[in-house]
């Protein structure tokens, strides 16, 4: 499944590739992402807990740099995981883009993943809405990190913000979403402005 999302960060374009070169500082934006572990040049061993209301799935994996283009600042990263307990497996292709905008720099990403077991039987709309809502708290903890940066600060003393503690939060923001569309596509095309 293919994902799509950009958010606007406060900062120049070149800060920004700069902390992009930091990919486990940049894990740490995920929430329950940690990539601890150095396999190889551009290549880190970590995990992923993700948490949806009572269920809670854990993955062990990988992320490695497949492509880095320092003229046009994109970078290409191929990250897989097996749930630790067995119940499916993770792949995920992450193309994230930079450009300069008036006031900072717009990070494009589009991501293309492929799940296999108790994480696909949630289908494809949850999958979307929860990685929608994961994306949201990311661009919020990089912001935060730049700004630390910025400030001549350690960005690992700057409390992350997550969604998802306990997972209850993340499953009514993707309720949530999930309720605007049902609510787009089914009422808005009988309102009197669409008419």
């Amino acid at each position: 499944m293919l994902i799509k999302d950009e958010f606007e960060v406060d900062h120049p374009i070149d800060r920004v590739w700069k902390f992009f070169e930091d990919i486990p500082g940049v894990a740490k934006c995920l929430p329950g992402t940690e990539l601890n572990e150095e396999l190889g040049p551009d290549h880190y061993g970590g995990g992923v807990e993700i948490g949806l209301g009572p269920v809670k799935l854990s993955f062990d994996g990988n992320a490695k740099i497949l492509e880095r283009n320092d003229s046009d600042h994109t970078i290409k990263i191929d990250a897989a995981g097996a749930e630790k307990k067995g119940r499916g497996q993770a792949q995920m292709m992450v193309d994230a883009g930079l450009s300069e905008t008036t006031g900072g720099t717009r990070v494009a990403v589009a991501m293309d993943l492929n799940l296999s077991g108790a994480a696909a039987q949630y289908g494809r709309g949850l999958v979307g809405d929860v990685t929608a809502v994961l994306l949201k708290d990311f661009a919020t903890n990089a912001e935060g990190r730049l700004d630390a940066i910025a400030a001549g600060r350690n960005p690992d003393e700057v409390g992350a913000v997550s969604s998802s503690p306990s997972g209850f939060a993340i499953g009514l923001q993707a309720l949530k979403l999930a309720l605007a569309r049902v609510f787009r596509r089914f009422f808005l095309p009988y309102s009197p402005e669409a008419v």
